[in-house]
């Protein structure tokens, strides 16, 4: 007892030292933990500077949204091994890549090289004969949407970032509620911090009509899940039709009167964006997708059967796709590889689009040297952003982009939400990936590959357009910028790596 008593009046005498001594040691084993799970030096050292600066805060902030799921393994995929033991699965899916790509190589050329790259990393086979409408924004892919879900058949499989229940929202619930008690199988995920102002009766509403409602990965109070966000956008319907793209379910994404008169919202400006609708083979590779977040979130498994698989009815198209999916759970990167491979394989020309540009050092370098080998690289930013910081943190990469021959237009008629990357005359991406560490490294993603020249032409001449819309920067006004400007970029650049 006198033991006790001594360290008790110790520990009151002391008490201020030993719970700094306690904080640091703490601090000191979680420093070790992002240095041996965070593969980013940038991203590593910003973690040490948020650790040793803001003790005990930063280890909140760090276990909160800087536990590396890929090392922990949080989010694995009960599907992925039912695929992976199937070896005559891997033979089907090779096989058709390879006929694809032996029957279209004068049309690929060498970008031959990105498809087999995504085939090897993620199994992601090359589709022939799809046909691929782009939907440039909401006027273009709603309207679309309604009547490919209102034709349903057998199963409607819908996956959003974002949906809100507002005009657009209202119908398309409608329409699935509807299948639903018609007999249609209706499957939805949304995510929870993307779709946080979703509502405990919208949810009732939909479950009492037979949709099977899920969020992804419901969000706690200082879960680490909550910087870990499924940013896809992926509808399926009867296996052989689907959507992909950056358009989420919202009112602002809509730029018609029927969707901004009578709502608070009216101050969302022009929203400009792009889409893809897609009938044929590569409809399967979505499904799949799909299967996987389902079975990740969801109270039981999706079988792989022949009804979410059936043959795809003869469509008009000739487009070849590939579909590429990535996020925590990946062993690399997949989108960020592919995107890297497009620009390092291209022959003449890289007209790049992102709302959100925080490149890593490989996409950063891939862009310059292109440039300076005398290609046409061109990117495509907003001029009016919702994120002052991230703003800030991509106007840091200007400037050495400038002066390497690099052309950035920021778009001024409204927001440019849109992320695509048009390669040459024969490579055209969209989906749901920005170039930023974000999308690369946090987020569950999904773009389609479209080896088409009449998708990139139509592409192509949306960008055009869109740069009439646009201030192109020079290197020599750019320059000027004030010192005041330089240093807010240089704190927003330093703080990129936890956005």
């Amino acid at each position: 007892m006198q033991f006790l008593h001594e360290a008790w009046q110790f520990f009151l005498a002391h008490w201020e030292s030993i719970g700094i001594s306690v904080v640091y040691l703490i601090t000191f084993g979680v420093a070790l933990k992002a240095l041996l799970e965070t593969r980013s030096t940038g991203k590593a050292m910003a973690y040490l500077l948020l650790l040793f600066f803001l003790p005990g805060v930063g280890i909140i902030i760090y276990l909160t949204v800087g536990v590396n799921p890929r090392i922990n393994k949080i989010y694995s995929k009960k599907w992925a091994g039912n695929l992976r033991l199937s070896a005559r699965v891997q033979e089907y899916l090779r096989q058709e890549s390879r006929e694809a790509l032996l029957e279209n190589a004068e049309l690929i050329g060498n970008k031959s090289s990105i498809a087999r790259m995504l085939f090897r990393d993620i199994l992601s086979p090359v589709s022939m004969r799809n046909e691929v409408k782009l939907l440039i924004n909401g006027e273009e892919k709603f309207p679309l949407l309604l009547e490919v879900l209102k034709g349903a058949k057998h199963h409607i499989h819908f996956e959003y970032y974002i949906f809100e229940e507002d005009v657009i929202g209202r119908e398309i619930m409608e329409v699935l509620k509807q299948k639903a008690r018609d007999g249609i199988e209706v499957r939805f995920i949304y995510d929870d911090f993307g779709s946080g102002d979703i509502n405990r009766r919208f949810l009732r509403e939909m479950r009492k009509a037979g949709v099977e409602v899920y969020p992804f990965y419901r969000i706690r109070f200082l879960a680490n899940r909550l910087n870990y966000r499924n940013h896809r956008k992926i509808v399926v319907v009867d296996g052989n039709k689907g959507f992909v793209g950056g358009i989420n379910v919202s009112d602002r994404y809509i730029n018609a009167d029927k969707y901004r008169e009578g709502t608070a919202k009216q101050s969302w400006p022009f929203w400009r964006d792009t889409h893809l609708y897609v009938h044929g083979l590569s409809v399967h590779t979505l499904q799949f997708i799909f299967m996987a977040d389902w079975n990740f979130c969801a109270d039981y498994d999706l079988p792989i059967t022949h009804q979410y698989f059936a043959d795809i009815p003869e469509c008009k198209g000739e487009a070849l796709v590939q579909i590429a999916a990535s996020g925590p759970d990946s062993k690399r990167s997949s989108i960020m590889l592919s995107n890297l491979a497009a620009i390092n394989q291209s022959e003449k020309s890289v007209f790049i689009t992102t709302p959100y540009f925080i490149p890593n050092e490989s996409i950063y370098n891939a862009m310059m040297e292109a440039a300076l080998a005398g290609k046409d690289v061109r990117l495509m930013v907003p001029g009016l952003s919702d994120s002052k910081v991230v703003n800030k943190a991509a106007e840091s990469y200007f400037e050495e982009l400038l002066y390497c021959g690099v052309r950035i237009f920021r778009y001024q008629d409204g927001f440019v939400h849109a992320k695509s990357m048009i390669v040459d005359n024969n490579l055209s991406i969209v989906g749901t990936a920005n170039i930023d560490v974000r999308s690369f490294d946090l987020n569950f993603e999904v773009n389609a590959f479209v080896y088409d020249t009449q998708v990139n032409q139509q592409l192509t001449d949306a960008f055009l357009v869109d740069m009439l819309h646009s201030t192109e920067l020079t290197y020599a006004e750019w320059s000027k910028r004030s010192r005041w400007n330089r240093i807010l970029e240089a704190l927003a650049r330093l703080l990129s790596p936890l956005m």
